[in-house]
């Protein structure tokens, strides 16, 4: 028989979890259900039992680093019946091939199953997406029949037990295998693992226990969201069948753009535009905001693209205190067209300032056109 570390493909120092992990990942890989009609699986999956066996017990181990096989008794039972061979008896085993998923356990009964999750999209201004707002929503979505309360039954009748389940909504199959019987459950095809049946359904619902109908919820959004936020709404998506529980309502927000503001983050940005002599000599503006109006003192010599900051007058953080800026944004507006006497006196205040003027296309085209006409 080859070295029992080599088997389970772990060191000597290996730890006592590291080799019942790796006598586990080696047992799901020749577990004789796993390889059926494979004699040498077979034959090296009771070779992996019987090291782990030596392995995992601390003097049986002591006496093969010492002797060897020899030390252990040499053989490949060692008279050992199967719950001493695995240390916690048949539900390790099983423990071992499924991951704890329990192949010999009974399940409790599977029951009528939960409602399907469903979901909404619902648009918001930025004035409700910055201070909050309750909208509603429309959708259509299954919920317990009221003819029937849910049961699904026909008026004057109930539910019966499954005969073929017992109720449990589950049938177990025992098979044999190398190891002993083997427990496997799956749901019961007579009542589709409800655990009832029903002789006479209800007219309303057809035996389901639940009806489409239109619905409308009203949705209390936080201060602060922004579009891809998702609320979720516990229980207020589709019902189950036959009193299933109600699955979840996730409603996604969207949020339209607005006409004056953009946001960045929980900042709102706005363009201001002035014109060119009040950029020049300063003026005091009102600026709408969200809030209310506010007032803008503009200084003289102020560039295009200049920004004003309000501190405060953003969007509210959604998961803690304080709100962003209003971030004002100066945008220096060009004339695109002048009096006679704005020309005049824009001429001369070029002039006075040594600038030469109108030599653009915009002004050879209006000499041009001026010569023809």
């Amino acid at each position: 028989m080859a070295d029992f570390y080599e088997l389970l493909g772990v060191s000597r120092g290996a730890s006592a979890d590291e080799i019942k992990k790796a006598y586990r990942k080696r047992a799901r890989e020749l577990h004789p259900d796993a390889n059926p009609d494979d004699a040498e699986a077979e034959a090296q999956f009771k070779e992996v039992a019987r090291a782990y066996q030596v392995l995992s017990d601390d003097q049986q181990r002591q006496r093969y680093d010492q002797f060897g096989e020899a030390g252990v008794g040499g053989g490949s039972g060692g008279g050992q019946s199967g719950e001493d061979m695995f240390g916690g008896g048949l539900g390790d085993i099983f423990d071992a091939f499924f991951s704890g998923g329990g192949g010999a356990r009974q399940r409790g009964p599977s029951g009528p199953p939960r409602g399907q999750d469903l979901e909404i999209v619902a648009d918001l201004t930025l004035e409700q997406a910055v201070f909050g707002d309750q909208v509603s929503v429309d959708l259509k979505l299954p919920v317990r029949c009221d003819d029937c309360d849910g049961s699904g039954a026909g008026e004057g009748t109930k539910p019966v037990s499954c005969s073929d389940c017992g109720g449990s909504g589950q049938v177990q199959r025992v098979r044999q295998s190398l190891l002993g019987q083997m427990v496997t459950a799956s749901p019961c095809g007579r009542c589709g693992g409800m655990g009832e049946v029903i002789a006479t359904p209800c007219s309303a619902c057809r035996g389901q226990g639940r009806v489409t109908v239109d619905k409308t919820y009203q949705v209390d959004v936080p201060a602060g969201v922004d579009t891809g936020s998702t609320l979720r709404l516990t229980g207020r998506g589709a019902a189950g069948p036959r009193r299933g529980g109600n699955g979840d309502l996730y409603v996604h927000l969207r949020v339209a753009p607005h006409e004056r503001y953009e946001r960045d983050g929980n900042d709102l940005v706005t363009d201001v535009g002035i014109s060119i002599a009040q950029a020049s000599l300063g003026t005091s503006l009102t600026l709408e905001t969200l809030d209310g109006d506010e007032a803008l003192v503009v200084p003289a010599g102020t560039q295009s693209g200049r920004e004003f900051v309000l501190r405060q007058r953003g969007v509210p953080h959604l998961h803690g205190r304080g709100r962003g800026d209003l971030i004002a944004r100066i945008r220096v507006d060009v004339p695109t067209k002048l009096t006679d006497d704005e020309v005049a006196l824009l001429t001369s205040y070029a002039e006075g300032r040594g600038e030469v003027v109108g030599n653009g296309k915009e002004g050879l085209f209006s000499r041009i056109k001026s010569a023809f006409s």
